[in-house]
Formats: C-alpha cells, sequence, structure tokens
C-alpha cells in the first residue's frame, strides 16, 4: 500500500485539487447548492479561510488558509465529501473495493495539495 506524504504546516495557506471519481460527470456544478451547503457546514465546525474557489462540472480548485496551530486540512475535506454525497441522489455504482469501505464511488480517492510557500508561489 502505498504510503502518502502530506506536508501539514499549522495556520499554512494550502492549494487543493479534488476531483469526482468520473470524469465526465457535471454533478459539482448541478448540485451547487449542495456543495456550498456542505461547504459552509464544515467550515462553521472545523473553521477555515477559501481565499478562492473555483468549481468546475468534476473537479474543484480551492486555496485555504488553515488556523494557527491547526493543520487538519484532511478531516475537512473528509467532511465536505461526506455531507456533500449524502446530499446528492445516488448515481454511481460504486466498486467492491469502495463499497467494502463504506464509499459511495462519488469522488475519487486521494486529493492533490500544495503548501502555498510564499506571495510569489501564491500569484503563480
Amino acid at each position: 500500500m502505498p504510503n502518502y506524504r502530506r506536508l501539514r504546516a499549522p495556520g499554512a495557506t494550502y492549494y487543493f485539487e479534488v476531483c469526482l471519481e468520473n470524469p465526465a460527470s457535471t454533478l459539482l456544478i448541478d448540485r451547487l447548492g449542495a456543495l456550498s451547503d456542505a461547504w459552509r457546514a464544515t467550515a462553521a465546525e472545523l473553521p477555515f479561510t477559501t481565499e478562492t474557489l473555483v468549481v468546475l462540472p468534476n473537479k474543484i480548485h480551492t486555496i485555504w488558509t488553515l488556523p494557527a496551530g491547526d493543520a487538519d486540512f484532511s478531516e475537512r475535506w473528509r467532511l465536505i465529501k461526506y455531507r456533500f454525497s449524502r446530499a446528492v441522489p445516488d448515481r454511481c455504482r460504486p466498486s467492491a473495493s469502495k463499497r467494502r469501505k463504506r464509499e459511495r464511488g462519488l469522488w475519487q480517492r486521494r486529493f492533490w495539495e500544495h503548501r502555498v510557500r510564499d506571495e510569489i508561489d501564491l500569484a503563480r
């Protein structure tokens, strides 16, 4: 099993790309209200600042700044994915592996993150 290493820096700014499992899906823009509700509920429970957000039909690009002393972006993404998935009707057939892990097969398991190091990096 691969060992995914994530750089966790409390209070840091991160860029994320999070994708749906199906690259042809338009679910994120079709159910933008559900995504917005999941986002707000998660930010209320585990605060973060959304610096910028781009929602495409099948993926999300965003930059977050986490609170000082907190580096747990993975839990925030877990909650956003969970809340959104619960709010949309079953549209996918999860693989046997995803069913064993009680996943609906809506999202890709992993996400891509990049810690923003400075203002030049942020501008890029």
